[in-house]
C-alpha cells in the first residue's frame, strides 16, 4: 500500500499510513485523527461525526452526500429508510452491507439537510481521498446529484452523468439516484436498476480480467 500524508492545513496532526499497517488498522487511525475535525462550521451543529463503515478492503465504495438526522444521531452511514432501500439494492446486485464500504463526502450533518456548501466539501475532500487510498476499491458507487457534481466538480444534471463508466482520479465510477430520492419518486427505481446492472456487468469484466 502507498503511504499518504496529510498536511497540517488538512488535518491536524497528519496520519501516515505505512506498509506494514493493515487497511483496518489505516481506517482506525484515520477516524480517530479525523473524528474531532472543528475546520467548518459543520461542527458546531452535528451530533456525530459520521465516518462511515464496511469492509476495509472492499470492492465496492459506495458514496452519498452527507450524513442525514438518522446518520448524525447514530454516528453510522445510511441507517434510516433511505439506508434499508440502500441495503435492498446492494443485495440485489449481490453485496451484503457488510462487504462494502460506506461512507459520505461530508462527515458532518448539514442543519436542515441542506446540500453540503463548497466550502465544506473541499474541508472534507482529503478524508474521503484518504479513504479511498485505504480501501483502494475497484469500482464506485455515487448516489445523487449532489454528490456527483461534488466529486466531479461539475453542476451536470443527474441523467447526463448516468449511465456510463466516469473515471474519478484512478477510480471507475458510476453514478446512480440517491435511495432518498428513489423514495420520493418510486418511478425512478427501474432507471436505478439499470445503473445498477451496468456497473455490475463492469466489475465482472474487470474482476474476471484480474483472475
Amino acid at each position: 500500500m502507498q503511504g499518504f500524508l496529510f498536511s497540517q492545513d488538512e488535518l491536524s496532526p497528519p496520519v501516515p499510513v505505512h506498509h506494514t499497517e493493515s487497511s483496518s488498522e489505516a481506517l482506525t487511525l484515520l477516524y480517530n485523527t479525523a473524528k474531532k475535525c472543528r475546520k467548518c462550521r459543520l461542527a458546531e451543529t452535528r451530533l456525530n461525526f459520521v465516518f462511515g463503515e464496511g469492509n476495509p478492503c472492499a470492492d465496492l465504495v459506495v458514496i452519498g452526500e452527507a450524513p442525514g438526522a438518522d446518520e448524525d444521531a447514530s454516528g453510522r452511514p445510511f441507517v434510516g429508510r433511505s439506508g434499508q432501500l440502500l441495503d435492498k439494492i446492494l443485495l440485489a446486485a449481490g453485496f451484503a452491507r457488510e462487504k462494502v464500504f460506506i461512507c459520505n463526502i461530508l462527515k458532518c450533518r448539514p442543519p436542515g439537510n441542506r446540500n453540503p456548501l463548497a466550502d465544506e466539501i473541499e474541508c472534507c475532500m482529503p478524508l474521503l481521498l484518504g479513504q479511498l487510498q485505504i480501501v483502494n476499491p475497484k469500482i464506485i458507487l455515487v448516489l445523487g446529484k449532489v454528490a456527483a457534481n461534488a466529486l466531479f466538480d461539475n453542476n451536470l444534471s443527474l441523467g447526463s452523468m448516468r449511465g456510463k463508466v466516469r473515471r474519478w482520479n484512478k477510480f471507475d465510477c458510476f453514478i446512480t439516484y440517491h435511495p432518498a430520492a428513489l423514495l420520493r419518486n418510486p418511478d425512478w427505481k427501474h432507471g436505478c436498476w439499470q445503473d445498477i446492472q451496468l456497473m455490475m456487468h463492469h466489475y465482472e469484466r474487470i474482476s474476471g480480467s484480474e483472475r
